[in-house]
């Protein structure tokens, strides 16, 4: 199913050991500007961190809620293993393309070289565009409403509205998505890192306050709701957590990197698990512990009682500062995708990546694209339901079904081997988790509809 293609970086035969590449010209403009090979692992860390960590890590305690302690701590240390392995594979496959001449820069690529053209044309690239663009658009509003809280903590009975917000959050990202290159962003994405690390400090540190003072709730762990109610919400749980784990960028951030490419990706993923780890399981049991079966699906909101802050407002406000920084870097790193195709579409990789002919072409559609995210945003501040259904046949699919089987037809493991079936395994049991994270997504869609208003103060 091989073919030949221009994305792919050529190498002469002394240079495949070392990965080092041929003449740049090859290249198409989007791998020439965008996906600039010249990082370090540690860069592909700060990479990854931000791609995979941000405050969907929020949600741990609600996901908790509905499942309970065990299975819920059983179910994020499965996942997070689960991840780790998948996201290596990707890696290893990258490595081997890249030692037989051809490395891979992008999801499409690799879904046409193992698959077929039309894999990576059709479904792999439509579909990972679809998703980093989606969570663009999530980002935004989620940055909207964190201004908005804000907003709401000093002046109480303010009028302005959630689509104002959105619109003053949407003009940040509007200037830094001109930033050229993927590499260039690791300095920002290393700030990102720190911001995690920051208001998840914050999270925990808030939880334990409440959780022993004396307005803290009734810590009751028991599941709410009907027997019915608690299969849904317990498939409604496992879809958040696999879903907080979601990437979808694996390929691209491997390009940044310097050739050599081998084993430098494990050591960024090390990086990446390290935070994870530290921020994802800190968050959970802290905010369960906390508040239980009250847990909402903003830990943040319980932070609130009846719009009555319970800790101190500048403690709120500082966490919150935290979260709206770290989600500008979420939403630039998430432009990187439909930048490299506006790239690759419109820019001349002749002529220098500053010209005016590359120029112009970059700023009017990468502000086009921020523009049109942010006018999403806020004509639709219900979007994080869609999402979520996006979520399930999107990054699920790419992160957890498809490693699996790129790797069982790249290298080809014997039926009778421990990682042919352990691959197959996770593969359909990922299949299985999309159908049931689209069931609890349309559920919530139904539940949430009679509150879908366009340009809704939510």
């Amino acid at each position: 199913m091989a073919t030949a293609d221009p994305n792919f970086i050529p190498l002469s035969s002394p240079q495949k050991e070392n990965g080092v590449s041929e003449s740049p010209g090859q290249l198409d403009a989007g791998a020439l500007f965008v996906l600039k090979s010249r990082g370090s692992w540690l860069h592909s860390g700060y990479h990854l961190t931000t791609s995979i960590v941000g405050p969907v890590i929020f949600s741990f305690p609600f996901a908790l809620s509905l499942l309970g302690w065990a299975p819920g701590l059983l179910i994020t240390t499965l996942q997070a293993l689960i991840t780790f392995y998948s996201y290596n594979l990707l890696s290893v496959i990258l490595d081997h393309h890249a030692q037989l001449g051809k490395r891979q820069l992008r999801f499409r690529d690799m879904a046409r070289d193992i698959l077929g053209p039309r894999w990576g044309k059709y479904f792999v690239g439509p579909l990972q565009i679809a998703i980093c663009y989606g969570a663009v658009i999530g980002c935004i509003l989620l940055g909207g409403q964190s201004l908005k809280f804000i907003y709401l903590l000093y002046n109480p009975s303010g009028k302005m509205q959630l689509y104002q917000f959105i619109t003053i959050f949407g003009t940040v990202p509007l200037f830094l998505a001109q930033i050229p290159s993927f590499h260039s962003l690791r300095h920002i994405n290393l700030a990102s890192l720190l911001l995690v690390l920051a208001y998840s400090a914050c999270v925990v540190a808030g939880s334990i306050h409440i959780g022993n003072s004396r307005n803290a709730p009734n810590k009751d762990y028991s599941i709410k709701g009907s027997k019915e109610n608690r299969i849904l919400g317990a498939i409604n749980g496992i879809s958040i957590i696999a879903t907080t784990y979601g990437c979808g960028i694996i390929p691209e951030i491997q390009a940044t990197i310097a050739p050599p490419v081998k084993g430098k990706m494990f050591k960024g993923l090390c990086v990446c698990f390290g935070v994870i780890v530290s921020t994802y399981f800190s968050v959970a049991i802290s905010g369960y512990w906390a508040f239980g079966n009250q847990s909402q699906p903003s830990i943040l909101s319980n932070f609130m009682d009846e719009n009555r802050p319970l800790l101190p407002p500048w403690f709120l406000l500082l966490t919150n500062i935290f979260t709206l920084m770290q989600l500008v870097t979420i939403t630039v790193i998430y432009l990187q995708p439909t930048n490299e195709v506006f790239e690759k579409w419109f820019a001349n990789p002749k002529m220098d990546q500053f010209s005016a002919r590359n120029v112009m072409p970059r700023l009017v559609l990468r502000s086009l694209s921020v523009i049109i995210g942010t006018t999403f945003a806020a004509m639709f501040p219900f979007f994080g339901d869609i999402m979520a259904l996006f979520g399930a046949f999107g990054v699920i699919p790419l992160d957890f079904i498809l490693p699996m089987v790129l790797y069982n037809l790249t290298f080809k493991p014997s039926r009778q081997s421990i990682v042919f079936w352990a691959n197959t395994l996770i593969a359909v049991a990922s299949s299985a988790l999309v159908a049931m994270g689209a069931l609890a997504s349309v559920r919530q869609i139904i539940l949430d509809a009679k509150t879908y208003n366009l340009f809704a103060n939510v």
